[in-house]
C-alpha cells in the first residue's frame, strides 16, 4: 500500500479521484493500492522556549539570549490536529511507500517533512510536484514522481527560515519588551516584520516633516500645444510676473523637433506579488484578500500554482499554449488574433533559466464557472495578462519639441499610439476610464519646423510642492520585493527579487500582522504608521533590525540554501551571532522605557508577577536634536560621528561613505544649518556662498538630493 499525504482535504479528494481511491475512511481515502490522507496547515511547530528549559517559560532579561543546543519540533496543541496526525502516523507505519503530495513550495515542503519527521517515517518517500490541480496535471505528476532527496535543499531552506525567525523573534521580542515596555505589553520584533514597519515609519516621518511651499511656473500656448519653461520653479509671485512680462515682449521660436518611433513591451506574466499589486491598484483588494481569491481559483483548477516569484514559463510549455488559448471561450474575441497565426515564443515569456520551483501564474484549460465577483475579477486579471503576452508589441511615436521665447527655453512632449498591439486586450479599461473622466480624444502633437516662430499665449501656473506619497499595499509589496529600492523597470526588478524581504506567499501575512498589532492603519488605500508603530521603531537603535537591505541579504542566503550553494549551519550561526550582540547592546543601553499602546501578552510565554516594568511617566522630548551626533546618517540611518576637524560622517563610513564637511562653498556652516540639512534636506538662506572659480558672494539654500549630494538652490 502507498500512502499519499496531501496538504488539505479538498486536494486529497482530487488526488484520490484520479488514483481510483474511492472508499472514504476515517481521515483518508482508500483504493487501487493507495491510501490518500491529508494535513490541514501546520501540524508541527518549533518547540517553545520552555520546552528546552523550564526557566525560559518566564520573560526575564537575565535569561537572554535563548540559544537552544539543537532545535526540535512538536505537534500543535489542537485536538483535530492530534487526531489526524494519529491517522497519518498509523498509515505510515503500515505502508510500503509514502508519497509527499504537499503544496509544491518551500512552506509546503516544510509542513510535510515535519509531519514525516514527527511520525518517525523510515519508509521510502517520493514527491509529487505539480503546478496545477487539473486531472491531467495530477495524472502526469504521478507518472513522473520525484525522489524526496531532490528537495532536501528546499526543506533545509524552510527549516533555516523557521529557525532564524525563532532566534530573532523570540529573543528580540522579549529583549525589547523587558527593557523598554511599560505596563504588560509586548513589543513585537520580527526578522521581516520590523524592517517592513521601518519603511512605513520612515515614509511617515518624511510626510510629517514635509513643509509645502508655493511655486510658480511659466507656461505658454503655441499652435494649440502647451509648453513649459525649463528653468527652475520660481519661488515668488514677483519673479513670475517679471518673467511673464518678459515673455510677452518676444515671439515663440522652435529650436528643436524630434519624433521617434518606439515600442512598448508586453506586460510580464503574473507572479504573486505582481498580481497582488495589480489587484490593489484596480480593485483596492488587500494582499491577503488577493492571495485568498487566487488560492481559491487554484483549488478550483482554474489557474496554476499561485505562490510563485517568477514571471516566466518553461520552454517545454510552449506546445500547450495553443490549447489553453482555445479553451478560453469567454475571451474568444481576444484570443482569435493570436490563434489566427503562429503563436510567438518571446524570451520575455519562455526562459528555463528564469523559472524557479514553479512557473508564472496562468489560466488552465478548465472553463470557469460559479465564481464570486472577486474571483471573477482576479481570474480576469490573470486571463488578460496571459493573452496579452502573445500579442504584438505596442508601437508609439514619442515627440519632443524645444522652443524659446527670448532667452527662456520651453519644452513640450507627447506620445501617439501608432499600433495598439497588446493594448487592445485592455481597450475596455481605457474606454471605461474615458467614460468616467469624460471623453477625451487622443492629442496628436502637430509637426513643427525648426526656425519657425510666431505669437504665443504665455501665462503663470501657480502650484504647491507635495509631500512624498504614503505607501499603499501595492507600493509596499513592491518595496518589500526590492528591499526598499524604487524600481520601475521590470528586468531590474527581476534581478532584485533574490534580495527581496519576505517571500511572495508570506508578505500578505506580514502586512496583516502589522495591522493586527496596531502598528499601521489604512485610510482609504493609503497605509500610515500609528504612533505605536513609530514609537516602536524609534526605540530600536540597532539598524540591522530595521534595514530592509540587510534583511534582503538574509533572504538571498536562504535562496542560496535552497539551491545548495550556502550552508544552513552558517546561516544559523550568523543569526546567533547577531542575537548575542543585539542582546549585549540592548542590555547595556541606558535608554528609558517608553509607553506603547497595549498588545495582550502572549499566553504561551506568560510573564512573572511584576516582571514587566511598572508604568512610568513618558519622558519629555525636545523638538530639535541637542547635537548633530544624535541625528542619523540620511543614507544608511546609522548614527553620525565627528571625523577629525573637517566633517561629520557616518559611523559606518567604510561601508556607507556618507559625510558632510563643516565648510561648503566657502562658508563654514553652523550646527543649526547642518542639522537642517540632515533632518529636512535643506538649509535656510545662507549669505556669503561662493561658486567655485568665481569670487562673487551669493545668497542661497543648500539642498541634499536623492543621492545625498549637497547642491545649491
Amino acid at each position: 500500500m502507498k500512502v499519499c499525504i496531501a496538504e488539505k482535504p479538498s486536494v486529497a479528494r482530487d488526488i484520490a479521484e484520479v488514483l481510483g481511491a474511492k472508499q472514504r475512511k476515517d481521515g483518508y481515502y482508500e483504493g487501487a493500492g493507495y491510501q490518500v490522507t491529508w494535513t490541514f496547515g501546520h501540524f508541527c511547530t518549533l518547540k517553545e522556549p520552555q520546552d528546552y528549559q523550564p526557566a525560559w517559560k518566564f520573560w526575564r532579561l537575565e535569561d537572554l539570549p535563548m540559544i537552544p543546543a539543537s532545535f526540535g519540533i512538536k505537534l500543535i496543541n489542537n485536538d483535530g490536529v492530534k487526531k489526524q496526525f494519529g491517522i497519518i502516523e498509523k498509515l505510515i507505519q503500515n505502508c510500503e511507500e509514502v508519497i509527499n503530495c504537499g503544496d509544491a513550495g518551500q512552506e509546503g515542503e516544510l509542513i510535510q517533512r515535519w509531519v514525516l519527521l514527527k511520525a518517525k517515517c523510515n519508509k521510502p518517500v517520493k514527491r509529487l510536484w505539480i503546478s496545477s490541480l487539473t486531472e491531467e496535471a495530477i495524472r502526469e505528476g504521478f507518472q513522473k514522481l520525484k525522489d524526496s532527496e531532490q528537495y532536501n535543499n528546499l526543506y533545509a531552506a524552510g527549516s533555516s527560515r523557521a529557525i532564524g525567525d525563532w532566534l530573532l523573534g523570540m529573543n528580540a521580542t522579549r529583549l525589547f519588551t523587558k527593557k523598554f515596555a511599560q505596563s504588560k505589553v509586548v513589543l513585537s520584533i520580527g526578522r521581516v516584520q520590523t524592517p517592513t514597519l521601518a519603511m512605513i515609519v520612515q515614509r511617515q516621518k518624511e510626510i510629517n516633516a514635509f513643509v509645502s511651499e508655493e511655486y510658480w511656473e511659466l507656461k505658454t500656448l503655441y499652435r494649440e500645444t502647451e509648453f513649459i519653461a525649463t528653468i527652475d520653479r520660481l519661488r515668488s509671485q514677483e519673479k513670475a510676473n517679471k518673467g511673464l512680462a518678459y515673455l510677452k515682449e518676444h515671439l515663440f521660436e522652435i529650436i528643436a523637433f524630434e519624433k521617434k518611433d518606439a515600442k512598448e513591451g508586453n506586460p510580464r506574466l503574473f507572479d504573486l506579488t505582481a498580481l497582488q499589486v495589480e489587484a490593489n491598484k484596480k480593485y483596492a483588494y488587500s494582499a491577503d484578500e488577493t492571495l485568498k481569491h487566487i488560492q481559491n481559483l487554484y483549488e478550483k483548477k482554474l489557474v496554476t500554482y499561485p505562490r510563485v516569484d517568477t514571471t516566466y514559463l518553461p520552454e517545454d510549455m510552449y506546445p500547450k499554449i495553443e490549447g489553453i488559448l482555445q479553451s478560453m471561450v469567454y475571451y474568444k474575441a481576444l484570443t482569435a488574433p493570436v490563434l489566427a497565426q503562429p503563436i510567438p515564443k518571446p524570451k520575455t515569456v519562455f526562459d528555463d533559466k528564469k523559472v524557479t520551483d514553479h512557473h508564472a501564474i496562468i489560466p488552465t484549460d478548465i472553463l470557469p464557472a460559479n465564481l464570486s465577483t472577486e474571483e471573477k475579477r482576479v481570474y480576469d486579471l490573470v486571463a488578460r495578462r496571459f493573452i496579452a503576452a502573445f500579442y504584438p508589441e505596442c508601437k508609439v511615436a514619442n515627440t519632443a519639441v524645444m522652443g524659446k521665447v527670448g532667452q527662456v527655453v520651453f519644452k513640450a512632449t507627447g506620445k501617439q499610439v501608432l499600433e495598439a498591439g497588446w493594448r487592445d486586450v485592455y481597450a475596455h479599461e481605457a474606454k471605461a476610464k474615458k467614460d468616467k473622466e469624460g471623453e477625451e480624444a487622443e492629442k496628436i502633437m502637430p509637426v513643427f519646423e525648426v526656425g519657425e516662430h510666431g505669437p504665443h499665449e504665455p501665462w503663470i501656473h501657480q502650484g504647491k510642492t507635495t509631500p512624498p506619497k504614503p505607501f499603499t499595499e501595492a507600493s509596499l509589496l513592491r518595496a518589500m520585493e526590492t528591499a526598499g529600492k524604487q524600481v520601475e523597470d521590470e528586468e531590474m526588478r527581476e534581478l532584485l527579487k533574490d534580495n527581496g524581504i519576505g517571500r511572495p506567499s508570506t508578505r500578505a501575512n506580514i502586512i496583516e500582522t502589522l495591522f493586527s498589532r496596531k502598528y499601521i492603519e489604512k485610510k482609504k488605500k493609503n497605509l500610515f504608521a500609528t504612533q505605536t508603530g513609530i514609537d516602536l521603531i524609534d526605540t530600536i537603535q540597532n539598524e540591522l533590525l530595521k534595514s530592509a537591505e540587510l534583511t534582503g541579504i538574509w533572504e538571498r542566503k536562504l535562496r542560496m540554501i535552497e539551491k545548495g550553494s550556502y550552508e544552513p549551519a552558517s546561516f544559523k550561526q550568523e543569526l546567533i551571532d547577531m542575537v548575542v550582540e543585539l542582546t549585549r547592546e540592548v542590555k547595556m543601553s541606558s535608554a528609558k522605557s517608553i509607553s506603547i499602546a497595549p498588545e495582550p501578552m502572549v499566553k504561551s510565554a506568560p510573564a512573572e508577577k511584576n516582571e514587566i516594568p511598572k508604568k512610568e511617566s513618558k519622558p519629555k522630548t525636545t523638538k530639535e536634536p541637542l547635537s548633530i551626533e544624535q541625528l542619523h546618517c540620511p543614507k544608511c540611518k546609522t548614527h553620525l560621528l565627528k571625523k577629525g576637524h573637517s566633517a561629520y560622517g557616518c559611523a559606518n563610513y567604510h561601508a556607507c561613505g556618507f559625510k558632510i564637511p563643516f565648510e561648503i562653498l566657502g562658508k563654514k556652516l553652523s550646527d543649526k544649518q547642518i542639522i537642517d540639512l540632515l533632518s529636512k534636506g535643506k538649509t535656510g538662506k545662507i549669505k556669503g556662498l561662493k561658486i567655485p572659480g568665481n569670487d562673487q558672494e551669493i545668497e542661497g539654500k543648500l539642498v541634499m538630493d536623492e543621492s545625498f549630494n549637497v547642491g545649491l538652490e
